[in-house]
């Protein structure tokens, strides 16, 4: 969830390197408003995690959207003026919607069901590094030692996340940790088919077709649930709400409203706050409790992170053969 390791006012007022000089007011709201971003996309897995005890997680995954997606909806058409993608354009933007919010929010939801909250927190914030694996397996991006050891770090961050709940928790826990690490896969697979998208319309308008059509799949995937549906209580409901409207709109648009003063690297790298803050949100909002190999594991997975993605933007700087921004999921 790391791109390198600049500091905003650098990215922000290094004018030579061709940033806008943006007001230290302004760029206090930006960071503000990434960093609150931030926090609430970190809430997600807990939240979701108590919500599983009451609805099963393809119903969760076909509510939630269903509602962001019509949030979105009355936003986007609300605006005179707007561009909109092209038929064959959507059928591109409603792939990766079917990868990035149907599959990859059914697998999460899964393995945050059979694992915990606390588990798929550090395991998400190893995505980063899957995604530059795929890249450079299909020559996508350049190879270097300083990458080599970021992915290794990493995966021995994986690796005593997932050991320490195995251990403790038995073969279900581990296969929602296989099962979480495979979502890594396929949002990274979604990555790649969302760059593919050469629209021009404003990402407002790109997730809210993604989002229609990951509604869509999710719609399809809780029929197979249906014997096990029945009416959530007041609090069920409310956390639907919260993933739906605050997880994947509101926040949304704060994350977009700080890219404004932000250059994509530096607000990215603060999202770096997502696995510190989950792993308080698992504790509070889901009553689990952290082990010292868990907080280790996590530690060395950021810090592969890091180190891996690092080589990444500086190479993109000064060949410009690759991005700078990196998709990011809008929990």
């Amino acid at each position: 969830m790391a791109l390198r390791d600049d500091t905003a006012v650098e990215a922000v007022t290094d004018t030579s390197a061709g940033a806008r000089r943006v007001p230290s007011r302004a760029l206090g709201l930006s960071v503000a408003a990434v960093l609150a971003a931030a926090l609430i996309w970190s809430s997600s897995f807990a939240v979701t995690k108590v919500a599983l005890a009451e609805i099963p997680p393809m119903t969760i995954g076909a509510l939630r959207f269903v509602l962001a997606a019509l949030v979105l909806g009355v936003l986007v058409h609300a605006k005179q003026g707007k561009r909109l993608p092209t038929v064959r354009q959507r059928i591109t933007i409603g792939i990766a919607g079917l990868l990035g919010i149907s599959l990859y929010f059914a697998l999460e939801n899964v393995g945050v069901d059979l694992a915990s909250a606390s588990d798929a927190t550090l395991i998400v914030a190893s995505y980063p590094i899957i995604t530059l694996v795929l890249e450079l397996l299909l020559g996508r991006a350049g190879f270097s030692v300083v990458r080599l050891v970021g992915m290794l770090v990493a995966i021995g961050g994986v690796w005593l996340v997932v050991r320490d709940g195995a251990t403790d928790h038995g073969a279900d826990h581990l296969l929602g940790d296989v099962i979480l690490i495979l979502g890594g896969v396929v949002w990274a697979a979604y990555n790649l088919v969302a760059q593919r998208n050469k629209s021009g319309a404003s990402p407002i308008v790109v997730t809210y077709y993604q989002t229609v059509a990951g509604a869509g799949g999710f719609v399809v995937l809780s029929l197979f649930e249906i014997d096990r549906w029945s009416v959530p209580s007041p609090g069920g409901a409310v956390r639907i709400a919260f993933l739906a409207i605050v997880c994947s709109v509101v926040a949304f648009l704060l994350y977009n409203y700080g890219l404004r003063g932000l250059v994509p690297s530096v607000a990215v790298n603060l999202l770096n706050i997502v696995p510190v803050a989950g792993l308080g949100w698992a504790v509070l909002l889901a009553d689990e409790t952290l082990s010292g190999t868990q907080v280790v594991g996590g530690a060395v997975v950021i810090l592969g992170v890091v180190l891996g993605l690092y080589r990444n933007s500086r190479d993109g700087a000064e060949a410009g053969t690759e991005r700078e921004e990196t998709p990011v999921e809008g929990r």
